[in-house]
Protein backbone atom coordinates (compact mmCIF):
# COMPACT_ATOMS: atom_id res chain seq x y z
CA UNK A 1 0.00 0.00 0.00
CA UNK A 2 2.95 2.30 0.98
CA UNK A 3 4.29 2.23 -2.62
CA UNK A 4 1.10 2.30 -4.27
CA UNK A 5 0.64 5.60 -2.04
CA UNK A 6 3.87 6.76 -3.25
CA UNK A 7 3.71 6.46 -6.42
CA UNK A 8 0.10 8.42 -6.82
CA UNK A 9 2.19 10.92 -4.58
CA UNK A 10 4.83 11.12 -7.09
CA UNK A 11 2.82 11.90 -9.98
CA UNK A 12 0.63 14.53 -7.93
CA UNK A 13 3.77 16.40 -7.05
CA UNK A 14 4.94 16.25 -10.77
CA UNK A 15 2.47 18.35 -11.83
CA UNK A 16 4.15 21.45 -10.16
CA UNK A 17 7.89 20.18 -9.93
CA UNK A 18 10.54 17.90 -11.21
CA UNK A 19 12.05 15.22 -9.85
CA UNK A 20 15.95 12.98 -10.40
CA UNK A 21 15.85 9.90 -8.89
CA UNK A 22 18.97 9.21 -7.04
CA UNK A 23 20.34 5.89 -5.65
CA UNK A 24 18.75 6.75 -2.20
CA UNK A 25 15.39 8.38 -3.19
CA UNK A 26 14.75 11.61 -5.36
CA UNK A 27 15.18 15.28 -5.88
CA UNK A 28 12.46 17.39 -6.04
CA UNK A 29 12.86 20.68 -7.43
CA UNK A 30 11.19 24.11 -9.24
CA UNK A 31 13.10 27.29 -9.06
CA UNK A 32 10.00 29.43 -9.95
CA UNK A 33 8.87 28.17 -6.66
CA UNK A 34 11.40 28.33 -3.66
CA UNK A 35 9.62 28.66 -0.71
CA UNK A 36 7.16 25.84 -1.84
CA UNK A 37 8.29 22.91 0.44
CA UNK A 38 6.40 19.98 -1.31
CA UNK A 39 7.89 21.71 -5.05
CA UNK A 40 12.06 21.41 -3.23
CA UNK A 41 13.17 18.63 -1.30
CA UNK A 42 14.68 15.46 -0.93
CA UNK A 43 12.88 12.25 -0.78
CA UNK A 44 14.16 9.38 1.46
CA UNK A 45 12.15 6.52 2.36
CA UNK A 46 15.28 4.52 2.94
CA UNK A 47 18.47 4.44 4.48
CA UNK A 48 21.64 5.70 2.34
CA UNK A 49 24.23 3.59 1.98
CA UNK A 50 26.34 6.74 2.78
CA UNK A 51 24.47 8.54 4.99
CA UNK A 52 26.66 11.70 4.85
CA UNK A 53 27.81 11.76 1.18
CA UNK A 54 23.68 11.93 0.63
CA UNK A 55 23.36 14.75 2.72
CA UNK A 56 26.22 16.24 1.29
CA UNK A 57 24.70 15.89 -1.99
CA UNK A 58 21.62 17.43 -0.72
CA UNK A 59 22.71 20.70 0.39
CA UNK A 60 25.01 21.35 -2.55
CA UNK A 61 22.16 20.28 -4.81
CA UNK A 62 19.94 23.14 -3.28
CA UNK A 63 22.10 25.37 -2.11
CA UNK A 64 23.72 26.00 -6.23
CA UNK A 65 19.83 26.55 -6.78
CA UNK A 66 19.93 29.44 -3.90
CA UNK A 67 17.13 26.95 -2.64
CA UNK A 68 16.93 25.68 1.46
CA UNK A 69 18.17 22.41 1.76
CA UNK A 70 15.27 20.23 2.87
CA UNK A 71 14.60 16.49 3.66
CA UNK A 72 11.08 14.87 3.36
CA UNK A 73 11.14 11.43 5.16
CA UNK A 74 9.42 8.71 4.93
CA UNK A 75 9.12 4.92 6.88
CA UNK A 76 11.61 6.89 9.62
CA UNK A 77 11.81 4.05 12.00
CA UNK A 78 14.51 2.20 9.48
CA UNK A 79 16.21 5.97 9.73
CA UNK A 80 17.22 6.72 12.92
CA UNK A 81 21.23 7.10 12.27
CA UNK A 82 20.73 8.77 9.27
CA UNK A 83 18.10 11.69 11.66
CA UNK A 84 20.93 11.79 14.31
CA UNK A 85 23.39 12.76 11.08
CA UNK A 86 20.61 15.03 9.85
CA UNK A 87 20.71 17.03 13.36
CA UNK A 88 24.53 16.65 14.13
CA UNK A 89 24.99 19.08 10.87
CA UNK A 90 22.51 21.20 11.90
CA UNK A 91 19.37 20.79 10.26
CA UNK A 92 16.00 21.28 12.71
CA UNK A 93 13.96 18.12 12.72
CA UNK A 94 9.92 17.24 13.22
CA UNK A 95 8.12 14.72 12.98
CA UNK A 96 4.14 14.29 12.54
CA UNK A 97 1.41 11.42 11.81
CA UNK A 98 -0.20 11.56 8.32
CA UNK A 99 -3.09 9.95 8.00
CA UNK A 100 -4.07 8.12 4.91
CA UNK A 101 -7.98 7.59 4.12
CA UNK A 102 -9.72 5.63 1.29
CA UNK A 103 -13.13 6.66 0.54
CA UNK A 104 -15.53 3.03 1.02
CA UNK A 105 -17.41 4.22 -2.77
CA UNK A 106 -20.95 5.00 -0.81
CA UNK A 107 -21.93 8.80 -2.03
CA UNK A 108 -23.58 10.68 1.25
CA UNK A 109 -26.35 11.45 1.68
CA UNK A 110 -27.17 14.92 2.61
CA UNK A 111 -30.69 16.56 2.98
CA UNK A 112 -30.76 19.19 -0.26
CA UNK A 113 -30.36 22.88 0.73
CA UNK A 114 -31.60 25.21 -1.89
CA UNK A 115 -28.91 27.45 -0.66
CA UNK A 116 -26.19 25.86 -2.01
CA UNK A 117 -25.08 25.34 -5.28
CA UNK A 118 -21.55 23.64 -6.27
CA UNK A 119 -20.18 23.89 -9.78
CA UNK A 120 -16.60 22.64 -12.09
CA UNK A 121 -14.16 25.82 -12.10
CA UNK A 122 -12.76 27.23 -15.53
CA UNK A 123 -11.27 29.87 -16.02
CA UNK A 124 -14.00 32.47 -15.39
CA UNK A 125 -14.05 31.10 -11.90
CA UNK A 126 -10.09 31.05 -11.24
CA UNK A 127 -9.64 34.02 -9.28
CA UNK A 128 -12.91 32.75 -6.33
CA UNK A 129 -10.66 29.53 -6.30
CA UNK A 130 -7.78 31.03 -5.52
CA UNK A 131 -9.02 33.64 -2.94
CA UNK A 132 -10.49 30.62 -0.97
CA UNK A 133 -7.82 28.49 -1.13
CA UNK A 134 -4.96 31.97 -0.44
CA UNK A 135 -7.32 32.15 3.08
CA UNK A 136 -6.12 29.20 4.75
CA UNK A 137 -3.13 29.75 6.66
CA UNK A 138 -2.60 25.52 7.07
CA UNK A 139 -1.83 25.98 3.05
CA UNK A 140 1.14 28.37 3.66
CA UNK A 141 -0.74 31.80 2.52
CA UNK A 142 -0.74 33.30 -0.94
CA UNK A 143 2.91 33.98 -1.90
CA UNK A 144 4.02 30.69 -1.13
CA UNK A 145 0.67 29.01 -2.85
CA UNK A 146 -0.12 31.32 -5.54
CA UNK A 147 2.09 30.17 -8.53
CA UNK A 148 1.56 26.23 -8.24
CA UNK A 149 -2.24 26.78 -7.83
CA UNK A 150 -1.80 28.35 -11.12
CA UNK A 151 0.13 25.44 -12.81
CA UNK A 152 -2.30 23.20 -11.18
CA UNK A 153 -5.75 25.10 -12.05
CA UNK A 154 -4.44 24.40 -15.93
CA UNK A 155 -3.09 20.78 -15.41
CA UNK A 156 -5.40 18.13 -17.23
CA UNK A 157 -4.84 16.36 -14.40
CA UNK A 158 -6.93 18.51 -11.92
CA UNK A 159 -10.45 19.72 -11.77
CA UNK A 160 -11.32 22.32 -9.71
CA UNK A 161 -14.68 22.67 -7.42
CA UNK A 162 -16.41 25.56 -6.21
CA UNK A 163 -19.28 26.11 -3.72
CA UNK A 164 -21.53 28.70 -3.31
CA UNK A 165 -23.84 29.72 -0.97
CA UNK A 166 -26.82 31.98 -1.72
CA UNK A 167 -24.66 33.02 -4.54
CA UNK A 168 -21.32 33.38 -3.12
CA UNK A 169 -18.08 31.66 -3.36
CA UNK A 170 -17.22 30.34 -0.07
CA UNK A 171 -15.57 26.68 -0.55
CA UNK A 172 -13.43 24.68 -3.24
CA UNK A 173 -11.53 21.84 -3.63
CA UNK A 174 -9.88 19.80 -6.61
CA UNK A 175 -9.83 16.48 -7.46
CA UNK A 176 -6.12 14.81 -8.75
CA UNK A 177 -6.54 12.11 -11.50
CA UNK A 178 -3.85 9.59 -11.99
CA UNK A 179 -5.03 6.38 -13.50
CA UNK A 180 -8.17 4.84 -11.98
CA UNK A 181 -7.37 6.45 -9.07
CA UNK A 182 -8.27 9.61 -7.69
CA UNK A 183 -7.32 12.30 -4.92
CA UNK A 184 -9.36 14.61 -2.75
CA UNK A 185 -6.78 18.01 -2.60
CA UNK A 186 -6.99 22.08 -1.43
CA UNK A 187 -10.22 21.50 0.80
CA UNK A 188 -10.96 24.82 2.24
CA UNK A 189 -13.83 26.95 3.44
CA UNK A 190 -13.92 30.39 4.20
CA UNK A 191 -13.81 31.03 7.86
CA UNK A 192 -17.02 33.08 7.92
CA UNK A 193 -18.83 30.38 5.95
CA UNK A 194 -17.58 27.18 8.60
CA UNK A 195 -19.78 25.06 10.51
CA UNK A 196 -22.35 25.18 8.51
CA UNK A 197 -21.81 21.78 6.97
CA UNK A 198 -20.96 23.18 3.51
CA UNK A 199 -17.94 20.69 3.50
CA UNK A 200 -20.28 17.89 3.04
CA UNK A 201 -22.25 19.24 0.08
CA UNK A 202 -18.63 19.68 -1.74
CA UNK A 203 -17.50 16.72 -0.70
CA UNK A 204 -21.05 14.72 -2.13
CA UNK A 205 -20.89 15.99 -5.43
CA UNK A 206 -16.67 15.31 -5.73
CA UNK A 207 -17.72 11.75 -4.84
CA UNK A 208 -20.64 11.46 -7.45
CA UNK A 209 -18.07 12.96 -9.80
CA UNK A 210 -15.63 10.13 -8.94
CA UNK A 211 -18.25 7.50 -9.74
CA UNK A 212 -19.19 9.27 -12.82
CA UNK A 213 -15.87 9.50 -14.43
CA UNK A 214 -15.46 5.71 -13.38
CA UNK A 215 -12.69 6.19 -10.72
CA UNK A 216 -11.67 2.82 -8.77
CA UNK A 217 -10.06 4.46 -5.71
CA UNK A 218 -10.40 7.68 -4.31
CA UNK A 219 -7.95 9.00 -1.36
CA UNK A 220 -7.51 11.73 0.97
CA UNK A 221 -4.49 13.36 3.10
CA UNK A 222 -5.51 14.83 5.77
CA UNK A 223 -3.06 17.18 7.81
CA UNK A 224 -4.02 15.89 11.01
CA UNK A 225 -6.26 13.76 13.73
CA UNK A 226 -9.43 16.70 13.60
CA UNK A 227 -9.40 16.74 9.79
CA UNK A 228 -9.41 13.45 9.69
CA UNK A 229 -12.43 12.94 11.41
CA UNK A 230 -14.17 15.47 9.18
CA UNK A 231 -13.64 12.86 6.27
CA UNK A 232 -14.42 10.14 8.69
CA UNK A 233 -17.97 11.17 8.91
CA UNK A 234 -18.53 11.34 4.73
CA UNK A 235 -17.17 8.25 4.10
CA UNK A 236 -13.58 8.05 4.14
CA UNK A 237 -11.84 5.10 6.16
CA UNK A 238 -8.51 5.54 7.45
CA UNK A 239 -6.51 2.42 6.11
CA UNK A 240 -3.00 3.73 7.42
CA UNK A 241 -1.41 6.29 9.50
CA UNK A 242 2.38 6.91 8.44
CA UNK A 243 5.11 9.03 10.68
CA UNK A 244 6.74 11.21 8.67
CA UNK A 245 9.93 13.23 8.91
CA UNK A 246 10.85 16.87 7.79
CA UNK A 247 14.52 17.98 8.55
CA UNK A 248 15.10 21.68 7.08
CA UNK A 249 18.17 24.36 7.07
CA UNK A 250 16.26 27.29 7.61
CA UNK A 251 12.63 29.01 7.52
CA UNK A 252 9.33 27.76 9.42
CA UNK A 253 8.70 24.05 10.14
CA UNK A 254 5.58 22.37 8.58
CA UNK A 255 3.89 22.13 11.79
CA UNK A 256 4.10 25.74 12.44
CA UNK A 257 2.71 26.71 9.15
CA UNK A 258 0.12 24.47 10.17
CA UNK A 259 -0.69 26.07 12.95
CA UNK A 260 0.02 22.96 14.87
Amino acid sequence: MLKDITKLDFAYLETFTNRIDTSWGAFFCNEEHPNYYDANHAFIAEAPANPGLAIDEVIRFYQEKNLMPRFYLYQIDKLGPFIEELKTRGFGYESFISPVQLWNNEVIQLPEDPNVTVEVAGPQQYEEALSIKCSIEEFGGRETIEKAFKTQFEHPAFTHYLLRYNGTACAAACLFEHGNQARLESVATLSSYRGKGLVGHLIRFIQQETVNKGIQQLWVLPINEQIEKVYGKYGFDTVLKMETGHAFRGGRSILEIRGS
